[in-house]
């Protein structure tokens, strides 16, 4: 089989021909959300800083105490993040707003995993070690988990903290959205079970929107017209309302696209068509075979006839 140089160049024509006509729809990226899981809305007009939600959080899962339950008056005066030892905490921020008195008046914010519609963490973990599952709760299997930590820079919330005190058995630890009581028992997230101001109120993410649109409809003047979470990164599971701007409660400013979305587009474009030069160059393989071997029959049979070789 001889394979000339204008065999060569039509081959690579059609096979071109071929990967540019494959449809685009073969790559397009689809959301991989539940339909209409569980969430948890966040009425931020409502918390008054007593931190009982961090407290219900480590009893449930079996963490340390929160630093000083018992006392407000100084660990407001740092700004914490959800750790290893913490998956939930509380923080206290001034914006601008006075009260009746005409003294500064401060806005408390919770924070936790918002346990994403479509999760960057999930998508970039390589071991599946996490899982989106139907509740609506991201989860963590430490049986999987290798270490990588892809999960800690994916996430654009920076929720996922590492074990890094534990060498041996360390993990990715976060809030778990208690998955457990929700899908076993019935129940409700500790801290939402808990909250004595009802700013936590859980249930199916569509009814909560609703809802949040509805105190948003009855009380424009309370509320700025912005429901965190519904479109952010795709949509999240906790979503929030506030009377302040939310980067001014460091929840930040971030586009309606899933991460999730580019990543994989890219992952699955690149793999995609990654086969494509491979079997290309696998079939160029057997043709060169084929034409060294028949190159080689010539050469014999020119010897056997005592002619020149080919």
């Amino acid at each position: 089989m001889q394979l000339s140089r204008r065999s060569f160049f039509k081959f690579m024509g059609a096979a071109g021909a071929s990967a540019a006509a494959r449809p685009s729809t073969a790559l397009a990226w689809e959301s991989k959300a539940p339909p209409d899981p569980y969430g948890c809305l966040v009425d931020l007009t409502r918390c008054v800083g007593c931190r009982k939600c961090e407290e219900a959080c480590a009893g449930v899962n079996k963490l340390p105490p929160p630093e000083r339950p018992d006392c407000q008056c100084t660990i407001f005066e740092k700004k914490r993040r959800p750790d290893a030892k913490a998956y939930t905490v509380v923080n206290r921020y001034f914006t601008g707003k006075i009260d009746g008195f005409h003294n500064p008046s401060p806005t408390f914010a919770k924070v936790q995993c918002m346990h994403c519609q479509d999760p960057a963490c999930v998508s970039a973990c390589i071991v599946g070690a996490l899982t989106k599952d139907e509740t609506g709760a991201v989860r963590y299997d430490v049986n999987k988990c290798i270490g990588c930590r892809y999960c800690m820079v994916a996430c654009p919330f920076e929720i996922p903290a590492y074990e890094y005190f534990d060498p041996i058995t360390p993990r990715v630890m976060k809030c778990t959205f208690c998955y457990e009581r929700i899908s076993k028992e019935g129940g409700l997230p500790g801290c939402a079970a808990i909250c004595p101001t009802e700013a936590l109120t859980f249930g199916k993410r569509k009814t909560l929107l609703k809802v949040a649109k509805k105190r948003l409809k009855e009380n424009p003047g309370r509320y700025i017209n912005h429901i965190y979470g519904e479109t952010e990164v795709g949509g999240t599971s906790w979503i929030y309302l506030s009377e302040v701007p939310f980067d001014k409660v460091n929840l930040p400013v971030l586009p309606d696209k899933p991460s999730p979305k580019l990543s994989e587009t890219i992952q699955h474009s690149l793999f995609s068509y990654l086969w494509s030069p491979l079997a290309l160059f696998g079939v160029l393989g057997i043709f060169m075979y084929g034409s060294n071997k028949s190159a080689e029959k010539k050469k014999e049979t020119a010897k056997e006839k005592g002619g020149p070789d080919a």
